[in-house]
């Protein structure tokens, strides 16, 4: 393979990784910088600056110099990019070179290993640590500090999973063949120049809870953002160009839910944020957009966004708000993450916490409850979608099949800022309906006095970890619920999936632009529109052939969920929980903002620095994998 862009740049590179590191360029290449205009984190204030590379000689400066061409003499040169480079190509840096990059950083290069290795034949093997990773392995606290590890193990390629034959092989697959573990703005800087002037792949990891497999390369340098766990509670935000005069939470970009929702509570605050509990909030859940138990009274966590600093791809480390760098702003709040930067920190809104009932329950076919009677309960809670969402609620909710037999399972029904009676009184019109039908079951519906208890102590934690399957989503528009004839057809495509088979988890709530504070910015608009924001996702056998896998695939994609496409056209997906061969992802996961995104993203990253799957910008690249299934256990290279 041949590296990205021939230019004089890339021709210095060829020499540079040729010779040998001189002793001159040992040492920690950083710079720390007032923060007192800015209120960076002590780790942001650790900066990278044009005169720090002058303590390396010209052959190795090179490589970590920042990008000043233009956006025109680089495109210019497009014609010439194939693949970036990969290991074992002749122009792979040499070890000194990988040693060099780690010297610079201070020690934060570290070499990818995939956790399950204990589990193989080789120097690693531990038979204790193999079984204990075994019993932990879907859980999600269990991966948090994991450098490498991705959530969504199918892009990954399924190359090194736990097992009980040690006999078995384990390679890399999909995983990033070097990490920098950040802990500062200047390794992040280091990172994303010397990607760039390499011609190395560069991915982003926070916590990899995206559905599509982001946080993973073959073959590529990963920036893992995890450990950037600063926190700085603002009493009264104040800032140029908004109106918000409440408080504020500063966040690192590896702070999760968890975390912050404990923050906020200990002040008698609430943040929005995810169900999940360890969904890094400030990583690609807000710049995805991000749904969120409040999001019907609060909009998406997106709409939250103040202030937010980054590292672009020409590596320089900017503040993107209200007045600064507002194009990059609006962008970085919904418009997907790994394709404009790497954020370190994100400023958000802050509310007084409010109570919140939970309800949960299940109800299942068999013994009184027939197949007939349970799709008549089912569909009997559609007709709430609109009362429901607009009162504040957010459910959460599976149709799971098994052996022809259906469970629905409430978990949970969430209504913020409602006493006890008011939620049941929005619950007991159905319930009645559910018990007329011979549907009986006991709800455990508990009141809260605040938010944060609410929260943990309803959701469950989420199983991660999960093998040979897929999943989708849509956004299924009020207008589908405002027309009689129009919900029955989408209520049909649905039981239709799980008539096949397909396990469905679903959600009903209402982030519109009013309740988001009718904010300017890059969420899909389809959001805005929607009352059910659904998934579905199909499992094929663990022994499957590709040919099988790959039937299966296609049938979800174009069949399965062409019939929810069918139902509401023009609507959207969530970016993260998304179908990885979505067709037309762009307006699917973008809608109308999609041009916009795309012009900046060739104005901010001309040399292509940042590609993830289905992220803007990402139609110009393809992951050649040998077995031809859609992974990240390939080379990267261009189209066409």
């Amino acid at each position: 393979m041949i590296m990205g862009v021939f230019t004089p740049r890339a021709l210095l590179l060829l020499v540079a990784s040729s010779v040998a590191v001189t002793a001159g360029s040992s040492g920690r290449l950083a710079s720390t910088v007032s923060n007192d205009s800015k209120g960076y984190f002590d780790y942001e204030s650790i900066q990278l600056l044009p005169e720090d590379l002058k303590a390396l000689n010209d052959s190795d400066a090179v490589l970590f110099d920042f990008d000043s061409a233009s956006s025109e003499s680089v495109n210019a040169a497009r014609s010439s990019t194939l693949c970036k480079i990969f290991p074992g190509d002749r122009l792979w840096p040499s070890k000194s070179i990988w040693a060099l990059l780690d010297r610079v950083t201070g020690g934060a290069l570290v070499k990818g290993v995939p956790r399950a290795t204990t589990c193989y034949d080789g120097p690693g093997y531990d038979a204790d640590d193999c079984e204990y990773l075994t019993s932990q392995w879907t859980n999600s606290y269990f991966h948090a500090d994991d450098p490498i590890e991705m959530l969504s193990p199918v892009y990954q390629g399924l190359t090194c999973q736990p097992t009980t034959d040690p006999s078995d092989s384990c390679t890399m697959g999909g995983y990033p063949h070097y990490v920098i573990n950040a802990t500062d703005v200047a390794q992040i800087q280091l990172g994303i120049n010397f990607a760039r002037n390499i011609g190395v792949r560069l991915v982003v990891k926070n916590t990899g809870h995206d559905f599509s497999g982001k946080s993973g390369g073959a073959g590529s340098l990963s920036v893992f953002t995890h450990n950037l766990k600063g926190m700085k509670y603002i009493e009264n935000y104040e800032a140029p160009g908004t109106e918000w005069t409440g408080a504020a939470f500063k966040m690192g970009a590896g702070v999760q839910a968890f975390e912050i929702y404990k923050a906020a509570a200990d002040r008698g605050l609430m943040v929005v944020g995810g169900e999940g509990q360890t969904v890094g909030v400030a990583g690609g859940y807000i710049i995805g957009g991000g749904h969120s138990p409040l999001s019907s009274i609060h909009g998406m966590a997106a709409d939250q966004v103040l202030s937010m600093e980054v590292v672009t791809p020409d590596g320089k480390f900017l503040t993107a708000s209200f007045v600064e760098n507002q194009e990059l702003f609006w962008a970085l709040r919904g418009g997907g993450g790994s394709t404009f930067g790497v954020v370190t920190s994100v400023t958000v809104k802050a509310f007084p916490t409010i109570p919140a009932t939970t309800s949960t329950f299940s109800f299942k076919t068999g013994g009184d409850i027939t197949y007939d009677n349970f799709w008549k309960g089912v569909r009997a809670y559609f007709d709430y979608f609109l009362e429901h969402s607009d009162a504040g609620v957010y459910s959460y909710f599976f149709i799971l099949p098994s052996n022809g037999q259906f469970t629905f399972l409430m978990q949970p029904f969430v209504a913020p800022n409602k006493t006890l009676e008011e939620t049941n009184a929005l619950l007991s019109p159905w319930f009645t309906q559910l018990k007329n039908l011979g549907i009986n079951f006991t709800p455990n519906t508990t009141y809260f006095d605040n938010f944060y208890d609410a929260w943990l102590g309803s959701f469950p934690l989420e199983v991660v970890e999960k093998t040979h399957v897929a999943t989708g989503s849509r956004l299924l528009p009020r207008a589908n619920w405002e027309d009689e004839s129009l919900l029955n057809q989408t209520f049909d495509a649905i039981k239709a999936s799980s008539d096949a088979g397909l396990t469905l988890i679903a959600f009903n709530m209402a982030p519109t632009l009013e309740r988001g504070g009718n904010p300017d910015n890059a969420v899909n608009p389809a959001w805005r529109k929607a009352v059910m924001h659904a998934l579905s996702s199909v499992n094929w056998a663990a022994n499957a052939t590709v040919a099988e896998i790959k039937a299966a695939r296609q049938e979800f994609t174009y069949t399965h969920m062409q019939r929810w496409r069918d139902v509401s056209p023009g609507a959207g997906s969530y970016l993260g929980e998304s179908d990885r061969m979505e067709p037309n992802f762009q307006q699917s996961f973008y809608g109308s903002a999609y041009p916009r995104l795309l012009a900046l993203k060739r104005k901010l990253d001309p040399r292509n620095v940042f590609y993830a799957a289905t992220a803007v910008g990402s139609e110009d690249w393809k992951v050649v994998t040998e077995n031809g299934l859609p992974s990240e256990a390939g080379i990267l290279c261009r189209v066409g």
